[in-house]
């Protein structure tokens, strides 16, 4: 165990009680959006509603993310090969609203992610990180987090690195109910959607240019 993580075990055994009651709480409430949206992506998207791709977790572990699906199936013969291609104007809500990340509480649930913490990226990106970056990997991914409601997508890559692991550095339930109030702020607002010239994001160690 790390030195971040050995001194934290109050701090993390409150916050995953925490995590439990809101996530439970938050399931029961948002149930009939969530029936909504799904059928909004089953008439306009297609099946399957939700989209399933694996991470990375505390410590690397691999766990299945579950959100609502918010683009077309990939399909290169159709033309549907880019995101902003496959991006369609109910996709664009569901992830502007932050609505599709309404399963992912399911993630919180299982004890996959917490609510508050580095979001988790694809798994391809584990043996690009550099070993200060891969110390985001020594707490669970959250739903939302510092560099979220530091400028979600607009950021660049280095820079929403940076602001996970001075998250590792510094979590505490008061800082996790900060990021959490800024995250209302952020998803009303609907600030850094996208990254500059992407339909979502750029790919970390491809496009990735600091």
């Amino acid at each position: 165990m790390t030195s971040s993580t050995s001194h934290r075990r109050p701090y993390d055994s409150a916050k995953r009680i925490l995590d439990v009651l809101a996530a439970t709480v938050l399931l029961v409430l948002t149930a009939p959006i969530m029936l909504v949206v799904s059928i909004l992506v089953a008439i306009r998207l297609g099946r399957p509603v939700l989209f399933r791709q694996l991470r990375p977790g505390r410590g690397g572990r691999i766990f299945t993310l579950v959100k609502f699906r918010s683009m077309l199936l990939e399909d290169a013969d159709a033309g549907l090969a880019e995101d902003a291609d496959r991006l369609t104007p109910i996709g664009r809500l569901l992830r502007s609203s932050s609505l599709d990340e309404l399963p992912t509480l399911w993630n919180v649930l299982r004890g996959d992610m917490s609510m508050v913490g580095p979001r988790p990226l694809l798994v391809e990106y584990l043996d690009r990180y550099s070993p200060e970056q891969a110390r985001r990997h020594e707490v669970r991914p959250g739903v939302t987090g510092l560099a979220q409601v530091s400028g979600r997508n607009a950021l660049a890559w280095d820079e929403k690195f940076r602001l996970d692991v001075l998250y590792v550095d510094s979590r505490s339930l008061r800082l996790d109910a900060r990021i959490l109030a800024m995250t209302f702020r952020s998803v009303l607002r609907r600030d850094g959607i996208s990254h500059a010239h992407h339909a979502t994001m750029s790919r970390f160690g491809v496009d990735h240019v600091g």
